[in-house]
């Protein structure tokens, strides 16, 4: 069986565990505790280091950097380790460090994310599935995307900030409090702006299920009413569904507190 697809140029360390599938591309360069799964292409002047897993069908473009150290004064060398997973694409000078040890020690990317040019995703952030970040898309620390958001181009998010499933951030948002599940936000600072309609109809969701995402959203943030008051009021008069829970559990749970 013929072993990865190494360029001349390339420089892969000594202990580093590529799959047979894998092509690296000129310049490239490899650490000595990298791991990349099957399917994965790395392209020309990417720099791969620190403990980092890749796993299966990735594409890491031209000079993106993985693995780094974390620009955190507080990390002194802990063997932090940078996870990555399934099909992902990370384009030209995105940066992706691993994690610290206020902050689990992982950075985690899930599956299928697209990260375009010059974002960054910095130490403890997790990552769920399908996220788009747009160009210049920045991630402070311990930043949690859950999945299928859309982060506009030129946003900042600042460290502990949650932005919850299928919400969508407009371009050049700047955002300090936690962005709600299925909502549109934008500006500085980031407000809400409605739900994410375009979004929830392109993941399927049907008329009904819009229905009362836009009866428990007037509830929560167009009445008065606080929030502890607004979650009695929706789980009494708002038909039940994962959807409904998930956006109601998370605005309960949050601790910055959520944007409007």
């Amino acid at each position: 069986m013929s072993g990865p697809r190494i360029h001349p140029t390339a420089v892969v360390a000594a202990g580093a565990e590529l799959d047979a599938d894998v092509e690296v591309g000129p310049y490239a360069i490899i650490g000595p505790r990298v791991r990349i799964g099957p399917g994965t292409v790395v392209g020309p002047h990417a720099v791969i280091e620190g403990r980092t897993t890749i796993g299966v069908g990735n594409r890491i473009f031209h000079h993106a950097s993985v693995g780094t150290e974390p620009q955190d004064l507080k990390y002194h060398g802990e063997d932090s380790e940078l996870i990555i997973g399934a099909h992902n694409i990370i384009r030209e000078f995105a940066t992706l460090h691993t994690g610290t040890e206020g902050g689990g020690m992982i950075t985690a990317v899930g599956d299928g994310n697209l990260l375009m040019n010059f974002t960054h995703v910095a130490h403890d952030c997790r990552l769920g599935n399908r996220n788009i970040l747009a160009n210049g898309a920045q991630l402070g620390g311990h930043v949690i995307l859950e999945d299928y958001v859309m982060v506009g181009a030129l946003s900042g998010i600042h460290q502990f900030v949650r932005v919850g499933e299928s919400a969508i951030l407009g371009g050049g948002s700047m955002v300090s409090q936690d962005v709600p599940p299925y909502c549109s936000a934008a500006g500085d600072r980031a407000r809400l702006h409605g739900l994410n309609l375009l979004g929830l109809k392109r993941r399927g969701f049907d008329d009904e299920a819009v229905r009362e995402l836009k009866r428990a959203y007037r509830l929560m943030f167009q009445s008065k009413l606080k929030v502890a008051e607004a979650v009695v009021r929706i789980r009494a008069e708002v038909a039940r569904s994962r959807a409904v829970d998930h956006f109601v559990a998370f605005v309960e749970g949050s601790e910055r507190g959520v944007c409007r």
